[in-house]
């Protein structure tokens, strides 16, 4: 019985000193440790490499990798240990999920071309050789988006976000500009200071001539400022247009009421006060709602009126009503009691063009006929 709980209790301790030393399971730091969390279907990056933008995808990679203390997986720094040690296991475990997150992170077409590399490191260095040369091809092709690139309809930020990243790139190729050599005659600190000044200018040429004026301002202060500086000028010049368009736009709309409310629509007509109609009543008719002066059976009833019973009191059209006389031709304008509407001097002329034609022989086919042709003169 004795001998038995010995064995178990050896065979615990060598468990546990396996796992806290060769592991590093529970220690956060150790590039073994894998977090609950982290699961081969995870995704590093928001948009995965198709085979354009390399620089700014390995990028994130590196970030990421670097935030769960894998990137020694990729750069060699963490080799693999002998496959008879207990660390073998956990290491081909680490190195399978580092796997998975790059797969998960390229498109179907690349990734099929590198699903078979045995380790990380293999597959990093098989993307770097296609994709991370730095090449001539490349360089042109990210100055010419430069010289292109002009803000058009984006806003300040989102031009100086295009820019922003081309330049970014072009400093990935360009080794000569994270130079980190000691220099103590300040010539690096002159290279850095004109290669700000360059940029500076490209950016203010790009601008829309909206701000022409803040482009004066801040080519006339000296020395010349940071690109930075300069966004942040540029943003506040923007902010304050915003403001300004915001405090026209009430004064306006008002304007735009009151000028609506000036000249109230036509569907109401001569009609009265809403109130005043339900006292009034007409001795004519014997209905109420208007007055006498207002009947339609006395001056004639409107155009566009819409009979509900019988149309035998129908009285002649209102406003401007025309009569022809078939026989002799004569004219005779009859105005609406309400004398609001007047014929131009240039409609008399074509209906004294349309009695000519009368007289000389035309005929009329009907009085209502003439009538159309006048309401459409006037």
């Amino acid at each position: 019985m004795g001998s038995i709980l010995e064995t178990t209790e050896v065979s615990s301790a060598n468990v546990t000193t396996s796992a806290n030393n060769g592991g590093g399971m529970k220690d956060s730091s150790h590039p073994y440790f894998l977090h609950p969390s982290d699961s081969p279907g995870m995704n590093l990056v928001n948009t995965n490499f198709d085979g354009r933008s390399y620089g700014g995808w390995r990028r994130s990679i590196l970030i990421a990798l670097s935030a769960k203390n894998k990137v020694g997986f990729i750069d060699g720094t963490c080799l693999a240990p002998s496959s008879e040690t207990p660390d073998f296991k956990l290491w081909n475990r680490c190195n399978d999920m580092v796997i998975s997150w790059l797969l998960n992170s390229l498109s179907r077409e690349i990734g099929e071309s590198v699903i078979y590399s045995k380790t990380a490191k293999h597959l990093w260095d098989d993307l770097e050789d296609r994709f991370g040369q730095s090449n001539g091809a490349k360089m042109y092709h990210l100055q010419k988006e430069l010289s292109d690139l002009v803000q058009g309809s984006s806003n300040i930020a989102g031009y100086f976000t295009k820019i922003k990243r081309l330049w970014d790139e072009l400093d990935t190729l360009n080794t000569h500009v994270n130079c980190s050599c000691e220099c103590s005659c300040g010539g690096k600190m002159k290279m850095s200071k004109s290669l700000q000044d360059e940029r500076l200018i490209k950016f203010l040429m790009g601008l829309n001539d909206t701000y022409a004026s803040v482009k004066s301002s801040i080519l006339m202060l000296s020395p010349l400022p940071t690109v930075g500086h300069a966004y942040s000028l540029l943003m506040q010049d923007e902010k304050q247009r915003e403001v300004y368009v915001n405090s026209q736009f009430p004064g306006d709309s008002s304007s735009f009421m009151a000028a609506n409310q000036s000249h109230p629509s036509q569907k109401f007509g001569n009609s009265d006060f809403q109130g005043k109609k339900n006292n009034l009543s007409c001795s004519y008719c014997k209905k109420h709602g208007h007055s006498v002066d207002k009947c339609y059976r006395i001056i004639g009833f409107p155009a566009d009126f819409k009979f509900t019973r019988s149309k035998k009191f129908q009285a002649p059209v209102k406003n401007n009503a025309a009569y022809f006389d078939s026989e002799v031709g004569e004219q005779s304008i009859v105005n609406g009691s309400n004398g609001s509407q007047q014929l131009t001097q240039s409609q008399v002329s074509q209906l004294v063009q349309l009695l000519q034609q009368v007289k000389g022989g035309q005929t009329v086919s009907s009085n209502s006929d003439v009538v159309a042709n006048v309401a459409n003169c006037a």
